[in-house]
């Protein structure tokens, strides 16, 4: 089944930066060769649920071994099974549905 998924991983107890944790974990996602678009609060991943399922558990066990005693992570999931769609397709759709409205705001 495809996912797509957001995911926000905290490491807690490791001071105020966390880009270190960030980065690592974008390492994880981009070698698996699952499809992801990192931004301000997290990042989209999209590709098969195991796959993308496991990406997640290997950030958690990257992050631990960086020494991050906790983690706290929200993760929101969506699936179809009606039809395929992808990150870009739910994007294009609503700047459609914006048309030339975008620029006025």
């Amino acid at each position: 089944m495809n996912v797509i998924v957001d995911l926000c991983i905290v490491p807690i107890g490791v001071g105020v930066s966390l880009s270190p944790y960030v980065a690592a974990c974008e390492k994880v996602i981009s070698q698996s060769g699952l499809k992801a678009v990192l931004h301000a609060n997290g990042t989209n991943i999209e590709g098969e649920w195991d796959a993308v399922f496991a990406a997640v558990k290997r950030c958690h066990e990257v992050v631990h071994g960086m020494g991050a005693p906790r983690i706290s992570t929200t993760l929101r999931v969506g699936t179809r099974t009606d039809r395929i769609q992808t990150m870009e397709d739910k994007v294009k759709s609503v700047q459609g549905k914006l048309g030339g409205a975008a620029a006025d705001v």
